[in-house]
């Protein structure tokens, strides 16, 4: 993930793994990764932990299982096809969808893909941790009014109709969305835009929760501030394999990344609760926690494109924009129990938004039309 390029040092075609360069392979580059991909396993508890914080006692323990539950469905889904929907070389798909040539991993080991210092299997690996987490966080729509069997089966559907088609669009070289020369740097629209519209639509089927108010929701206390915290901690710390990761290598980007994501976290936590503040006078956990993952959401697509000086807008904006689209449930009825249209869905599309307005050439190592991306992060 990064600049819209080819496979560096692959050929056309997969062979099994065993004569493409695997002896070039970068040792410390792959251990990067592996960290990366281990980084980006933790965040998933860490949603579930946030969710059952957030939500009642009743259905804390549900949360979290199906946080884990997402591991598990997507994990023999992304080994079954999505990897191949996702990153199969062909152009069958006319830049919609892949091909199953890599279908139960054929053909998917050494050969280096998404960058010459990764080899297919390991990429395979930290992709899948992505693959996993988005119908993570889109499953908390079913707090309090959901069951755990037809969850599983959404989270099968979800991964294959939704994330495969749009991960191939935005990642995969023949992609329509990367041929336009989209920026997404690690995510904002595979992972967060496409989670928060999804839990949005599955709040709006499974309906309102009993005693809810269009006027001010279902009043209620999060049932545990410490599972926030602890969850939040977990998705700070996580989101340094998932954005810097995302370089595919252990270089300048990949730090550079670390530091925009840390940065606008910290600008997008204060901001929320600066925000909390003044409409009710005191300060709040739950808010800087909330701000934090906004400002996480928001630097998502840009980490490797922007310079920390940027980072600090994106991490104030994005803080501010999910901060005020908490109400917007309620102008359109929707029970969207924990907020996560607002938070992912709305932070996403400003993260994209703001890629384009704040992506540098001296970081992109693009040409100077990159100073002039328009909306969702297009090359003019």
């Amino acid at each position: 993930m990064g600049l819209a390029v080819g496979y560096n040092g692959t050929t056309g075609s997969a062979d099994d793994g065993y004569s493409s360069g695997v002896q070039d392979l970068n040792t410390g580059h792959m251990v990067f990764l592996v960290i990366s991909s281990v980084l980006v396993l933790l965040m998933i508890p860490g949603v579930g932990f946030f969710y059952s914080g957030l939500a009642r006692r009743k259905s804390a323990l549900q949360l979290i299982l199906l946080s884990m539950i997402s591991v598990s469905v997507v994990g023999f889904q992304w080994f079954f096809w999505g990897y191949s929907l996702v990153f199969s070389r062909g152009t069958a798909g006319k830049g919609l969808i892949g091909d199953l040539a890599h279908f139960g991993l054929m053909k998917t080991l050494g050969q280096p893909s998404g960058s010459g210092d990764a080899p297919d299997i390991l990429f395979c690996l930290y992709q899948g941790m992505f693959a996993a987490i988005t119908p993570a966080l889109a499953i908390g729509a079913v707090a309090d009014r959901g069951r755990i069997l037809p969850a599983m089966v959404f989270i099968f559907l979800f991964a294959t109709v939704v994330y495969c088609p749009i991960a191939y669009w935005t990642w995969n070289s023949n992609g329509w969305l990367n041929k336009l020369g989209a920026l997404d740097f690690a995510g904002g629209g595979p992972v967060h835009i496409c989670s928060g519209v999804a839990s949005l639509a599955y709040s709006i089927m499974l309906g309102k929760r009993h005693g809810y108010s269009t006027s001010h929701g279902l009043p209620y206390r999060p049932h545990s501030v410490t599972n926030v915290i602890l969850g939040t901690v977990f998705l700070w710390v996580g989101w340094f394999g998932f954005n810097g990761g995302s370089a595919l290598a252990i270089n300048l980007r990949a730090i550079m990344a670390c530091y925009v994501t840390n940065l606008a976290a910290c600008c997008g936590a204060i901001t929320w609760m600066v925000l909390d503040f003044r409409l009710e006078r005191k300060w709040s956990t739950i808010g800087f926690c909330s701000g934090a993952v906004s400002g996480l959401v928001a630097i998502t697509p840009a980490a490797g494109y922007v310079a920390p000086w940027s980072a600090v807008i994106i991490g104030i904006a994005g803080g501010a924009c999910c901060n005020l689209a908490t109400k917007f449930k309620y102008l359109i009825g929707v029970d969207d129990a924990l907020d996560i249209f607002a938070v992912h869905g709305v932070g996403g599309i400003a993260g994209g938004i703001m890629t384009g307005v704040f992506g540098s050439p001296i970081i992109t190592h693009g040409p100077p039309s990159y100073h002039h991306t328009t909306l969702l992060s297009l090359e003019s």
